[in-house]
């Protein structure tokens, strides 16, 4: 309900100044060919039931077709380009040119104005990869003064050598599983995060890491990772910079990869993709999309937590090693 309900506002059916209430209605619309649906806040009349116009609540429901059309069709948000602008402590005009676009652009999309696919697809890189950013200034620095250029590589240094201080528990998941399996493609090693991060919680009654995962078309995706990867393809991951050393898990960390590794690191990554496909988080999140229809929601730990805590119950599992029994029956299921 929102903060609107107590006040009043004219009703053109009554004539007069009435109080009115503000109710949820689920709405499908169409924006450029593609059908979506959105939860939309109406103003009614308390005492005749009139549908009443309300400025603020109009706006509202704007951003919110917007963020429903984004979402539906893959395109970056209007919050995340804010971010892009924020992280590299640079202004609009001079990191749309440096993006090698016209010097408006990017206040055009800060405005709402809805990218194209491509341009869309370059914000999302750049937000993640520092090295594609660089590459990109290195090639239009000419358009821009020497200080707006060095400013945005100092401030991508800096970004990386946060990204070194603090690393995230993710990371050290990551370094374990490739460190332990040798070899791995993007894809498994993306299922087999999410297993780990599924089964921690279960035995722990914690989430390993804070990392959220999207319903990709292929099943659960960190989009970080995915952009970290991506450019090995189908190919196992060889990352020569990474220190195996600094590995920062504990005891009972490691025990629980070494199981998911065990029972589910003996499968390919599309036997993996199928598995995820089968459970109930990705299916829920994903339930009104097409199969290789796009979307970047995100699987709610909640659902993650409730399905294998589920799984947990039903093979009655004691302790790490019972994943087994789980991850043959799925096998056979969708073999």
């Amino acid at each position: 309900m929102s903060d609107y309900q107590s006040q009043k506002t004219f009703c053109p059916e009554c004539r007069k100044e009435v109080e009115y209430q503000i109710e949820d209605s689920v709405e499908k619309k169409e924006v450029r060919g593609l059908e979506f649906e959105y939860t939309a806040e109406r103003a009614y009349c308390n005492e005749c039931g009139a549908e009443i116009f309300i400025p603020e609540l109009h706006d509202q429901n704007l951003q919110k077709i917007d963020h429903a059309y984004r979402g539906k069709a893959g395109i970056v948000k209007v919050p995340e380009i804010k971010e892009i602008v924020e992280q590299y402590n640079i202004g609009k005009r001079p990191l749309s040119l440096l993006l090698g676009w016209g010097e408006t652009t990017l206040t055009r999309y800060l405005d709402r104005d809805i990218p194209s696919k491509s341009y869309s697809e370059t914000l999302k890189k750049v937000k993640d990869d520092y090295g594609y950013l660089r590459q990109l200034a290195e090639e239009n620095k000419d358009k821009v003064s020497v200080k707006a250029f060095n400013g945005l590589i100092e401030a991508i240094k800096d970004l990386q050598n946060n990204e070194l201080k603090t690393e995230k528990k993710i990371d050290s998941v990551i370094k374990y599983l490739l460190k332990e399996l040798g070899e791995v493609t993007p894809l498994a090693l993306q299922k087999l995060i999410y297993y780990s991060q599924g089964f921690y919680k279960t035995f722990y009654d914690e989430f390993l890491f804070d990392n959220d995962c999207e319903a990709w078309v292929h099943g659960p995706v960190y989009k970080e990772i995915y952009f970290k990867y991506r450019d090995y393809g189908y190919n196992p991951i060889e990352d020569e910079s990474i220190e195996f050393e600094n590995i920062n898990l504990t005891e009972a960390e490691e025990e629980l990869l070494d199981s998911v590794i065990d029972n589910f690191g003996c499968y390919s990554a599309k036997t993996l993709e199928k598995m995820t496909h089968s459970e109930r988080p990705w299916r829920l999140t994903r339930k009104n999309l097409m199969p290789e229809e796009k979307s970047n929601e995100i699987i709610r730990k909640n659902l993650i937590e409730d399905y294998f805590k589920d799984v947990n119950n039903k093979y009655q599992m004691l302790n790490v090693e019972d994943i087994n029994d789980y991850s043959e029956e799925l096998f056979v299921k969708i073999k």
